[in-house]
């Protein structure tokens, strides 16, 4: 089995979407005054590698805390937007260049349990609009092969009413002989 991390670290300053919260993480307790060491963060919900519910862009709709811990993770694919008859059924799949809204209809259809990558927003909202949650700012795509299926794993903090959390997005693939 290999395993590749598609998570992006995150620290203090790291860039975040206009208008979104700064990141800031400091060290709040040290070994040499509490015996232990402890850090505050301050960050928004989208920072880094995340995911976002349904509720992110539709009022009403699911927040991480009313979804199933198994939507998180599954059989995945990574994908190429200009071939949508090569995206199979029943697997997650991920862009690993940018899928703009023309993507919409044909990802409908397919219904995924999630989609991510290179995602536009107009394509973001029309997923979540539909129940399809998405993972984004992802990193290490291109490590995977395409056309191969993986295991992925993206959970959230079980935030309630949730809109959104920081993952560890990670890939298990099969190596050769394994199958």
């Amino acid at each position: 089995m290999r395993w590749i991390d598609l998570s992006r670290p995150i620290y203090s300053g790291m860039p975040a979407y206009p208008g979104d919260p700064e990141v800031s993480i400091e060290v709040a307790h040290t070994y040499a005054e509490h015996t232990w060491e402890l850090r505050r963060m301050t960050l928004g919900t989208h920072a880094g590698t995340h995911v976002d519910a349904p509720s992110h862009m539709h009022p009403g709709a699911a927040s991480l805390d009313e979804l199933p811990v198994e939507r998180f993770c599954g059989k995945a694919r990574v994908v190429r937007a200009d071939a949508p008859d090569e995206w199979p059924p029943n697997r997650g799949l991920f862009f690993a260049e940018t899928a703009g809204i023309e993507c919409a209809a044909r990802l409908k259809e397919l219904a995924p349990p999630f989609v991510g990558g290179g995602l536009s927003e107009e394509l973001e909202r029309a997923l979540l609009g539909h129940g399809i949650i998405t993972f984004t700012d992802l990193v290490e795509l291109e490590r995977i092969p395409p056309g191969v299926d993986f295991m992925f794993f993206g959970f959230p903090l079980r935030i309630a009413g949730g809109d959104g959390s920081p993952v560890r997005a990670v890939a298990l693939l099969e190596e050769e002989g394994e199958r």
